[in-house]
């Protein structure tokens, strides 16, 4: 039999996390089906793809055998054939003449044939893909070719904002932080961006530097060196990149500064809390937007369902290919508090909260008072086993990077078989 099952339908649901960002390169696509083109136009609209150049065009594999006569090719080349194997490998032979020994080649074929896929690796092709083909996949297949084997796993970044002030976003992704680290084993940052009232140092009872202050302000100097000097220590696996939390000091901040800090630190460790604060401005968006999960917390009144709302909707719209963002519903029912009815509230916003704590005025307080986590203060209550909840559920998702494979270059290997 030369019929065999290179990949099944592709769903996005089931798929591992793309944690790994598309580098700065330029990709051409070539395609024949037009489910093919529309998969491509979604996956350069990805988040992930913000930093690639891609154009697309029609015409398959012999448009571009046309097209770069004239042209260099670029760093990644998707040709899209619906021809035999007979055909697929004399138009990829026609396509060697004309490529350059550093393109990595994708063929998007329509035959599900292990012979023709064995016979393209060994040609030099990066990755042969069966169509139709989903976003997703193409993303994860660009990311690989650009990924090293010997390299860590990037770690996962977890965006915690509040709809207002308030609401006790901070106190959440600081105790789930302290959760992931102590019971899950989990190497973990958590990062706070409120410069001027950040309360992750306070929260966990320790003296803290400038930290994020003074990172933000040399963003070209950021390296594992400077961060190992930057982070404070709260334990084994659970390290602060804290706020000064004084206002004696201005500093600006800018979306590249962040991206740079937040891919030091991903380097670094597994999972990376980002205490985001309650404001918005460009870099605030990036941050939401460039997370791999985005946990708000809100309580139900008016002015939090119209914020949540309109984060729900921006967020949904900007990362069609993420999961949409987890609502945490907390201090529900304070006494004699009118509140909406947080069946309402998910109703009004499209979206079911992932967890709903009740209000708890004494173990809140008391943790804050004392710069202890919830679960210290009462391991035995709701808002403790809330927290170990979210952790568990979000920890849960990572799923074992697929290895790259290598290949020599696709013209080089073609032009050493001749």
């Amino acid at each position: 039999m030369n019929q065999a099952v290179l990949n099944t339908e592709y769903d996005p649901h089931l798929a591992s996390p793309v944690v790994a960002l598309v580098p700065h390169i330029n990709i051409r696509a070539f395609c024949e089906d037009q489910r093919t083109i529309q998969a491509v136009q979604a996956a350069a609209a990805d988040r992930r793809m913000a930093r690639a150049h891609v154009q697309m065009h029609m015409g398959g594999v012999g448009a571009a055998v046309q097209t770069f006569q004239s042209e260099l090719t670029p760093n990644v080349l998707i040709v899209e054939t619906a021809g035999n194997r007979d055909t697929v490998l004399a138009e990829l032979g026609h396509l060697a003449q004309v490529c350059g020994p550093e393109t990595k080649v994708v063929v998007i074929g329509h035959l599900n044939d292990v012979l023709l896929y064995r016979e393209l690796m060994r040609q030099g092709v990066s990755e042969y893909m069966v169509a139709p083909v989903h976003q997703l996949q193409l993303i994860e297949t660009i990311a690989a070719l650009f990924h090293d084997p010997h390299a860590k796993p990037l770690g996962r970044i977890f965006a915690f904002v509040g709809s207002k002030g308030g609401v006790g976003s901070s106190t959440l992704a600081h105790n789930v932080g302290w959760y992931l680290s102590r019971h899950l084993d989990t190497d973990t940052v958590i990062t706070d961006f409120d410069l001027a009232f950040g309360t992750a140092g306070l929260n966990f009872n320790q003296e803290t530097s400038q930290g994020i202050a003074e990172a933000l302000g040399q963003p070209d100097r950021v390296d594992q060196t400077l961060l190992d000097r930057l982070l404070t220590k709260c334990g084994d696996k659970l390290s602060l990149l804290a706020s000064p939390g004084a206002i004696d000091r201005d500093v600006h901040i800018d979306a590249s500064s962040v991206e740079v800090i937040l891919n030091t630190v991903r380097h670094s460790v597994p999972c990376v809390i980002v205490d985001v604060p309650n404001m918005w401005a460009p870099w605030i968006k990036y941050t939401l937007l460039a997370a791999d999960e985005v946990v708000i917390t809100a309580t139900p009144e008016l002015a939090s369902l119209r914020n949540t709302k309109n984060m729900v909707d921006l967020l949904k719209q900007a990362r069609p290919n993420d999961r949409p963002p987890r609502l945490v519903m907390n201090q529900v029912g304070i006494p004699k508090r009118p509140e909406i009815p947080v069946a309402d509230f998910a109703k009004a916003i499209g979206l079911e909260p992932t967890l709903i704590i009740a209000h708890d005025a004494q173990t809140f307080g008391t943790a804050a008072s004392n710069g202890q986590m919830l679960a210290e203060v009462s391991a035995k209550a709701k808002a403790s086993d809330a927290v170990a909840s979210l952790a568990q559920t979000l920890i849960g998702q990572e799923k074992p990077v697929k290895p790259t494979k290598f290949s020599l270059p696709f013209a080089g290997m073609l032009s050493r078989k001749k």
